[in-house]
């Protein structure tokens, strides 16, 4: 009885792997002179069908990389299966903050992430090519990218929201390497108000996004996204605002992705 359980439980998981496809591709960037890889996961019916599908891009944290998601939350196959998107996770540095810096040519992962990636993705897979069936999130330095690009970007993704966002970069001058690519705070102090995510969204967005913020209550960088929360009542702007146990960690993360594709799925065009 016990073997009959532990085959039947083997094929399940055998056909759950089976049921969304990862790909690993190069996208090659203009503005940075050379090719960064990318994961793409497609839902199980895109190999089924000849429609279009809903893209939503997932963005690492400081010091992470292109399959950082991937590797750390298996359950994006399901998710992609689940919500009937394509899931992309773009390489985004190990310290870009999701900018182009005014101080190091060689970063421009706004201009990547924003433009770039997209073009490719919207060249390579079928989605719906159309900022209403567009999304952007990610964790910590993802998370502070995510609003970052959206709100500057507001013509290519009509929803965004951020887990852990680190969305005040003033109140990270000696860390994370963002004198890297802001220059030094004392020398450029206008970078580090200017390109954190509270200033940014003082200007009105182009088109409306909808919006969601996602902190443990127990995150490091809570008080900022409390800080955010407050300032987005004050322009209101709409938007959802959640605080939930945990702290600035993978648990928490792998935990709270899934609330976002909800969101998102609420939010997109998810046909054509």
């Amino acid at each position: 009885m016990k073997k009959t359980i532990l085959a039947i439980l083997i094929l399940l998981v055998t056909f759950h792997a089976k049921a969304s496809s990862v790909d690993t591709v190069d996208i090659y960037s203009n503005a940075m002179h050379r090719a960064f890889k990318c994961v793409v996961i497609k839902p199980e019916s895109y190999n089924k069908t000849d429609l279009s599908f809903p893209s939503v891009y997932i963005l690492h944290g400081y010091g992470g990389w292109y399959s950082n998601w991937i590797i750390r939350v298996p359950q994006l196959n399901e998710y992609a299966d689940k919500y009937n998107m394509i899931l992309v996770c773009p390489e985004g540095g190990n310290a870009s903050w999701y900018f182009d810096s005014p101080v190091d040519s060689n970063s421009k992962f706004e201009t990547y992430i924003s433009t770039e990636v997209p073009d490719y993705i919207d060249d390579h897979y079928r989605t719906i090519r159309n900022r209403k069936s567009r999304a952007i999130t990610g964790l910590s330095m993802g998370g502070h990218g995510a609003l970052f690009i959206a709100f500057r970007h507001a013509d290519q993704f009509s929803a965004c929201s951020s887990i852990s966002g680190g969305v005040d970069l003033k109140n990270s001058k000696a860390k994370f390497e963002i004198q890297k690519v802001l220059g030094d705070s004392a020398r450029y102090p206008r970078n580090w108000i200017d390109y954190s995510v509270t200033t940014v969204v003082e200007k009105k967005p182009s088109d409306t996004l909808a919006i969601m913020i996602d902190c443990g209550v127990n995150d490091f960088f809570l008080p900022e996204n409390r800080e955010l929360h407050l300032a987005l009542l004050r322009l209101k702007y709409p938007h959802d605002y959640v605080e939930r146990p945990g702290q600035h960690d993978w648990a928490y993360w792998r935990g709270n992705i899934e609330y976002q594709l909800l969101f998102f799925q609420r939010h997109l065009i998810i046909s054509n």
